[in-house]
């Protein structure tokens, strides 16, 4: 009995991992491979560059970059060359299907743009991927210091605690189960940034489901406003980036699952203790050197991989990030910088719009990302060639600098940290010396 059951469940978890589905999704979504290689010749199906035998994305982790097979030089000949022309020699065979496009970024390891694909619905083209950029690092850099500036620092910083602690815990179990990408063919790759990465669990849908449900915990009650309007707009986020993950051909209907559960999971262990910890990394004393030991530590820990990929430096922004906000909090409670309002205040009411509220938090968060940006520019340009000269490592090719664990660690600790401190601190502290706050 208890082995049938193991062996139904297993059948399952094969199932749910069939990138036939993934493949399905994306046809009735309107994506098409535009490789007429792609179809089946006399029942036999087709490749493609930056397929693996192995099921997934592995092969491209492990190919050298700017390595190309015979495969790929051709597609790149009739991408280049012919890619409007269909087998029989007629011109822009696409027209009649839908627009011809390729994936928007380069994978970060092999420099591989991905093969041309066709998309036959553009609303759902765009409204995907803004799903899948909830989940990239433009969102969070706008989105997390656009929340401290102009609505509610207490609940950023928590909110945070549990990006940071989701996030490191995505990466590392990617890194233990070690599954490849959805196979292609059959699934096109719509996207490629993150084609390099272990594919279980989605950090994504991770990310996807527990900030939206964190937002939702977090303010209703601070906050006055309808529990239905919350509820239905943090489902709506969750559901987003989730299916973004599956069009985009990245993820498996199995690693979206495991993802969305290991989320509510570590939101169940995690948010009970939210309040210690904010209120430790605010007030106690050696808080500072306790935040930056153990998001130092946690890298160091987990950073074991066997090949690079963009999930160790991923993972190490997240630390450096969540160690800057996290001591910039300190530094603000000593401060009386952005306090948090009084019980006696709660619920909160939402101010009134008005077009000179508006313009201020326009105003707040434009000069206030432009300073962030400015801080990761400038903090990227001296902290690269500093650790490179450090290691010895030549800083000639700024990539495969990158590369080397000694390089890519202290710089994206470095570099973030700085960010996530000054967003927190700095942006307030000036905006309150200029009457922004």
């Amino acid at each position: 009995m208890a082995g049938g059951i193991k062996a139904g469940f297993v059948r399952l978890l094969h199932y749910l991992q069939d990138p036939q589905h993934v493949a399905r999704f994306q046809r009735l979504c309107g994506v098409r491979g535009s490789d007429t290689r792609d179809s089946v010749r006399n029942g036999v199906q087709g490749t493609r560059s930056g397929d693996v035998h192995n099921g997934g994305g592995d092969a491209t982790r492990r190919r050298k970059a700017g390595a190309e097979t015979d495969t790929e030089k051709r597609n790149n000949g009739l991408a280049n060359g012919t890619a409007g022309e269909n087998v029989n020699g007629d011109n822009n065979g696409h027209d009649a299907l839908g627009s011809a496009v390729k994936p928007s970024r380069r994978n970060s390891l092999t420099g591989d743009a991905g093969q041309e694909f066709l998309i036959e619905n553009k609303f759902l083209f765009y409204l995907f991927t803004l799903g899948t950029e909830l989940g990239n690092e433009l969102f969070y850099i706008s989105f997390f210091p656009f929340f401290m500036w102009n609505v509610d620092a207490y609940v950023s910083r928590r909110l945070v605690v549990v990006w940071v602690w989701v996030m490191y815990l995505g990466q590392c179990t990617k890194d233990v189960f070690r599954w490849p990408r959805p196979a292609s063919p059959p699934v096109v790759k719509v996207e490629m940034f993150y084609n390099s990465e272990y594919s279980m669990p989605s950090t994504h849908a991770m990310s996807g489901t527990a900030i939206p449900l964190s937002l939702f915990l977090l303010t209703y009650g601070r906050w006055e406003y309808p529990m239905l309007l919350g509820l239905s707009l943090a489902i709506s986020w969750c559901v987003l980036v989730c299916l973004s993950r599956i069009y985009m051909g990245m993820h498996s209907i199995l690693d979206i699952i495991a993802g969305f559960l290991y989320s509510l999971l570590i939101l169940v262990v995690f948010s009970p203790a939210l309040d210690i910890i904010d209120t430790f990394n605010r007030t106690h004393p050696y808080a500072p050197l306790m935040i930056i030991s153990l998001h130092v530590g946690l890298g160091l820990f987990s950073f074991t991989l066997d090949t690079w990929s963009t999930s160790r430096g991923d993972t190490a922004q997240i630390l450096g990030s969540g160690a800057g906000i996290a001591l910039a909090s300190h530094v603000n409670y000593h401060l009386g910088l952005l306090p948090d309002p009084p019980a006696s205040a709660f619920p909160l009411q939402p101010p009134s719009f008005t077009l000179s509220l508006v313009a201020l938090c326009l105003l707040r968060f434009f000069l206030g990302v432009l300073i962030l940006l400015a801080t990761r520019a400038v903090m990227k340009a001296l902290t690269i060639p500093l650790v490179c000269w450090v290691f010895g490592i030549p800083s000639n090719d700024v990539r495969k600098a990158r590369q080397h664990m000694e390089v890519e660690l202290p710089y994206r600790y470095i570099v973030y940290g700085t960010v996530g401190l000054n967003a927190l601190f700095l942006v307030p502290f000036l905006f309150a010396h200029v009457g922004l706050l």
